[in-house]
């Protein structure tokens, strides 16, 4: 058993619907077996286990670990390609690098980038777009365990409209998918996830398959891309006959509670009342959404409607892994709406960041907040000295304006360590060695 101390910040309610921030100050958490058994102030618990080791995590902010509920394993070496719109970036940035997928050792590399990304972040937890070829996406699950992170991904299928060493067919796509599940659903910390690119590159024959790998492979997940820009909705609406782009999905079998749709930046009125009655998440993916100009997320919509909604960093269209980066651009779309935005708090951003994403990955009982009971996936936000966000935290007057500073200020340098079940992540930075500043105190 460790007693982890420090102060502690989560969302085990949720603010969009009258949750608070929870903050505790000198606090300790007991874990054992990677579960937290029990949290309450330090001096408290430090009596009852006065034997266990102390992690002192004090002079900084432990907050759950993230959930990136969209990103993207083969675009991680293409972030910032900026000054194009959705289908022309695609054509020109993100196909040509997934091509180069197809060899394996290749794949491998861009894995260990994606994986080391992701955890330097402080997310552990991920749902994420995998590769066209079958060799990558299981050279991402192989990274993702040996790092001790949280995935969630496929093979990703298309058979029209992108370059034609992406295609693949029906049948083809069932086999393949059927056996990544088999070797890696449900084994140690990885997931499946079904993941048609788009409808726009996906017939229906296709999506069907899809449904069928769903049906066979229990507790596997969906996701795909929907509603992003308006050229891209207007050709789907011409490839499937008038339907929206939700319906494409629908019709086919694939949206449901365990279906998690990117962007969704220009739905229409019947879609959202559609995934609301099916009970599908959205990923908002906020700095993708600016760089590409899609549009600014119409949040305010979505919670009226009952839509569940999460943030995901969306690399490469992204800038970056961080959703502390993430939180904040989302917080500029609100402002920049209006009153059509939905006001946000920095307890919004977080839980957007942590519990909202465990909630649509389906896995809120065990992770997204540090209560009781929960898994201890957490990282330890601690500023190097005389940075802007140490300075900001020294002066910050209470716990929210501290998260509030975090979310404006705090880059991947700012986090010092990450846990996934209390097992201290090491992603393999060159920068900075993680045991290094984790003190071990006797008292």
């Amino acid at each position: 058993m460790t007693l982890f101390r420090g102060s502690f910040l989560d969302t085990p309610d949720n603010p969009f619907s009258g949750g608070a921030l929870r903050a505790d100050s000198d606090h300790a958490l007991l874990v054992e077996d990677g579960v937290i058994t029990a949290r309450g102030p330090y001096a408290e618990l430090r009596g009852c286990h006065p034997g266990e080791e102390v992690l002192d995590l004090t002079g900084g902010l432990v907050l759950p670990g993230f959930v990136d509920t969209h990103v993207h394993f083969p675009q991680a070496r293409v972030i910032g390609a900026l000054g194009l719109p959705l289908l022309d970036w695609l054509e020109r940035c993100a196909l040509p690098e997934e091509a180069r997928m197809a060899e394996r050792s290749y794949a491998a590399t861009v894995a260990a980038d994606f994986v080391r990304g992701l955890a330097s972040a402080g997310t552990t937890s991920a749902l994420v777009f995998g590769a066209h070829f079958s060799p990558a996406v299981d050279a991402l699950f192989t990274e993702a365990a040996r790092v001790g992170l949280r995935v969630t991904s496929g093979l990703v299928v298309s058979d029209r409209r992108l370059r034609p060493e992406l295609h693949t067919t029906p049948e083809r796509a069932h086999g393949e998918s059927l056996a990544l599940a088999a070797r890696w659903h449900g084994v140690g910390r990885s997931r499946y996830a079904v993941i048609p690119r788009f409808s726009l590159s996906c017939s229906d024959e296709l999506l069907a398959a899809c449904a069928a790998v769903v049906d066979e492979v229990p507790g596997a997940m969906v996701t795909s891309h929907v509603n992003e820009n308006p050229r891209e909705i207007s050709a789907v609406g011409q490839l499937f006959e008038g339907s929206s782009y939700v319906e494409t999905y629908a019709r086919n079998g694939l949206v449901g509670p365990s279906t998690v749709l990117a962007h969704n930046v220009h739905p229409t009125d019947p879609e959202l009342r559609l995934l609301a009655e099916l009970d599908a998440g959205v990923a908002h993916c906020p700095t993708s959404n600016a760089a590409l100009g899609s549009g600014l997320f119409p949040m305010a919509r979505h919670l009226a409607r009952g839509v569940r909604v999460a943030l995901g960093s969306d690399v490469g269209a992204g800038t970056g892994f961080s959703l502390l980066k993430e939180g904040l651009q989302a917080y500029f779309g609100q402002q920049l709406l209006g009153e059509l935005g939905h006001p946000l708090t920095a307890a919004h951003l977080l839980h957007l960041a942590t519990a909202a994403g465990a909630e649509a990955l389906g896995t809120a009982d065990q992770v997204g907040d540090l209560s009781v009971g929960k898994r201890f996936d957490a990282q330890w936000l601690c500023p190097a000295e005389g940075s802007a966000l140490e300075v900001g935290l020294a002066h910050a007057e209470e716990p929210a304006e501290a998260l509030a500073r975090a979310f404006a200020l705090g880059t991947p340098a700012d986090v010092r360590a990450v846990w996934v079940d209390g097992d201290l992540m090491d992603p393999g930075r060159a920068d900075k060695e993680p045991d290094e500043p984790l003190a071990a105190v006797a008292g």
